[in-house]
């Protein structure tokens, strides 16, 4: 801890640190809470994604089997994601990715070569996809809240159990240096009028 003044000044000085102190903690406070509701949110929204792309994926043992159990990875010769665009939310004064939409390019096939549920398999693969993509975005964002939130916890522990304490702790230092000056003073000055007096008695 640096060595404070025990000056009026300085007084001043630790005052008006504690009283910013003491205003900007509840804004903390407020946002760590804020952070935490918002971390709970998205751990909800990301259990409720992961039974839908397992259902989904259960759904779509359908067409591997139609595929004769090939994995359907080899699709991507069918198809591919040209470009997908997100967009930003403010969460606690924190950017976070959100999912908007997805240009899924079906590149051309021989429409006679191909089977009849052909078109419904690409749209369930792109379905799939869109449902991947939440759930990346999703978890950046988890990752995103939980970075800030350890980063205000940090700080509401800095103000509360570091700073606030330290300052009141100076506060009182200097109160009682500024004090025992005073008294000191006043007997001083005590000594030094009962000195005039008895120099005038005498003369």
């Amino acid at each position: 801890m640096a060595k404070i003044k025990l000056t009026k000044t300085e007084l001043k000085v630790q005052r008006d640190a504690l009283k910013r102190f003491l205003r900007y903690l509840p804004t903390l406070k407020l946002k760590k809470q804020q952070l935490q509701m918002e971390i709970r949110r998205v751990q909800l929204e990301m259990q409720d994604l992961e039974k839908e792309i397992r259902g989904f994926e259960s759904e779509l043992e359908v067409w591997i089997a139609l595929l004769g159990g090939t994995p359907m990875e080899h699709l991507q010769e069918l198809y591919q994601v040209n470009t997908w665009r997100t967009s930003v939310r403010n969460i606690a004064g924190i950017d976070t990715p959100v999912f908007e939409s997805l240009d899924f390019e079906i590149r051309e096939q021989d429409l006679f070569a191909a089977p009849l549920w052909h078109d419904e398999l690409l749209a369930a693969v792109e379905r799939l996809t869109v449902l991947r993509l939440r759930q990346q975005l999703l978890t950046e964002q988890l990752e995103a809240i939980e970075r800030e939130l350890q980063v205000t916890t940090q700080r509401v522990n800095l103000f509360e159990k570091v700073k606030i304490p330290e300052t009141e702790d100076n506060i009182r230092q200097i109160q009682i240096f500024l004090a025992d000056q005073q008294s000191n003073a006043v007997g001083r000055a005590k000594i030094a009028k009962a000195k005039c007096a008895a120099r005038a008695a005498a003369t």
